[in-house]
């Protein structure tokens, strides 16, 4: 890839995010020798993230606005602490084009592309007419004044029911809005509308074919400052909800070879057409006929690059720092292979069986799961509070086998041996999607939880699949305990001695909840 070299040291870091991917990328940093900077709102004052950075300054204040959002905070922290980076994580400011350029300005180190293809990757319109005209098969669309309802209802009507009116910033399923009936365009134009204002400050919506039973398959794409662009493979990200991923997988079950070496072309023809630098991930959706298009780009690491990271062997925030240090690309396109299966669920605070209700409370027990091919990126531990301030996102669990097959069997394995209490979690429906003869097989698509409602999965779980919440306390209250004493007693052998503490001594205060 040619010689390395530094241009920008990057000697200590800010992370302008919160939860497990600010913990995540923090451990990477250390790993480098790279100083870390955390910050918190009052509510994350206590925070894991916190607890897990060399320091933290408080930002003041706990709405997103006011706190992960504030680029006034972030820089002044930055440059009275010392840093000579910024990482922004995923969500929060790491696509705004804004926050990138004021980076630039206070001389801090943006550790991400440019503020110009943030903004051009970022216009889900404007990134449509440049993949264009680089040859990438776009989804048919209509990008006309939505406000004059003929015009729209004529341009549905060439495309063909049914259709998404989407947002033309941002992403997350925000401003999004599924058209079966041309006599509720007008409703799902105005409501998209007023969601997507409310989420990105942006109006503006416009109108694309909907493509029926696709998969969502996304390819890690990375490009560096001397004209190198590279991709290191797909990504399936097919089981969502309400539009947000919450399982995904590599490779893709979809893809054969022919599929995935055109689609992986297409991709890097993507990030050539921008000159593209850093991390970055090209959305497809895939047709039933195998037929691909181009969806979005987002210009950041993505939530699910664990996955990416477990089948290539590589450290993609590693690449990212080096990538903005200005050295070269770590590996050339020849030398990236890819191994093996990895999979990775979202564990959300929330209950599937209550339309997905976030949930609220202290984590009264926690325990990762361990294993040689179990991966945890966690953002809380035992004892955190899981507020309603934030996403309920506590972590992605990954694992990884030589088959797709050994792949899910360790990741039910290792939900069935990752207890959680103190709130409700999906755990349960991970389990169901993972048995079901759909995902067994490989033969899902974007819109399997509309097939089988999570009702539906739920009840068809029975006592095997996991063990009693009672069991599952008792066998970690007993780990911990033996644990302890252990420590104490030592090797000492013999009758326990009249003052040797009971079960009941090592709780401690108690009450029974």
């Amino acid at each position: 890839m040619g010689k390395k070299k530094t241009t920008s040291p990057i000697q200590k870091v800010l992370m302008a995010n919160r939860g497990e991917i600010a913990v995540r990328v923090i451990k990477t940093l250390r790993a480098m020798g790279i100083a870390t900077v955390a910050v918190y709102s009052d509510a994350d004052a206590q925070a894991c993230h916190v607890r897990h950075a060399d320091e933290a300054h408080a930002l003041g204040g706990q709405a997103p606005a006011d706190t992960y959002l504030n680029i006034d905070k972030l820089l002044a922290i930055a440059q009275a602490s010392g840093c000579d980076a910024i990482h922004p994580g995923y969500g929060f400011l790491s696509e705004n084009a804004a926050f990138a350029r004021a980076c630039q300005s206070a001389g801090v180190t943006f550790i991400g592309p440019t503020p110009t293809v943030i903004e051009q990757m970022g216009d889900k319109l404007l990134s449509k007419q440049l993949m264009q005209a680089a040859g990438v098969p776009v989804v048919p669309s209509w990008q006309g004044d939505v406000s004059d309802l003929k015009a729209a209802q004529k341009a549905v009507v060439d495309l063909g029911l049914p259709v998404l009116v989407k947002a033309a910033a941002g992403g997350g399923g925000k401003g999004m809005r599924l058209i079966e009936s041309i006599d509720d365009l007008a409703a799902g134009l105005a409501a998209a509308s007023r969601e997507a204002q409310k989420a990105f400050g942006d109006a503006r919506v416009f109108v694309e074919k909907f493509i029926v039973g696709p998969r969502h398959i996304e390819f890690q794409v990375f490009g560096d400052t001397h004209g190198n662009v590279v991709h290191l493979f797909e990504r399936d990200c097919s089981i969502q909800r309400r539009h947000q991923k919450i399982i995904e997988e590599s490779p893709s079950p979809k893809l054969d070879a022919t599929l995935r070496q055109a689609m992986a072309q297409a991709a890097v023809a993507a990030a050539s057409a921008v000159g593209y630098t850093n991390a970055g991930t090209v959305e497809f959706i895939v047709g039933q006929d195998g037929g691909f298009y181009f969806l979005e780009m987002n210009t950041r690491l993505q939530v699910e690059h664990p996955v990416t990271e477990l089948v290539t062997g590589q450290d993609l925030v590693e690449w990212q720092v080096r990538v903005a240090r200005g050295e070269a690309l770590p590996l050339s396109q020849d030398a990236i292979t890819q191994r093996g299966h990895a999979l990775e669920c979202r564990v959300y605070a929330e209950d599937p069986a209550q339309n997905f209700m976030p949930s609220t409370g202290p984590l009264l027990v926690y325990q990762a799961p361990t294993g040689p091919n179990v991966r945890l990126d966690s953002g809380v531990e035992a004892g955190d509070e899981v507020t309603v301030h934030y996403d309920p996102m506590l972590a992605k669990l990954i694992t990884y086998g030589a088959t797709r097959q050994a792949a899910l069997d360790a990741m039910a394995e290792a939900l069935k041996t990752y207890p959680v209490l103190g709130v409700v979690t999906n755990h349960a429906l991970l389990l169901a999607i993972l048995r079901h003869p759909e995902f067994v097989a490989g033969t899902f698509d974007t819109g399997f939880l509309s097939t089988h409602p999570p009702t539906d999965l739920l009840a068809d779980q029975t006592a095997s699949d996991g063990l009693p919440w009672e069991t599952v306390l008792a066998g970690v209250l007993s780990r911990q305990f033996a644990t302890s004493s252990a420590s104490r007693i030592g090797a000492v052998a013999g009758p326990a001695s009249a003052g040797a503490s009971t079960v009941w001594q090592e709780v401690g205060p108690w009450r029974n909840n």
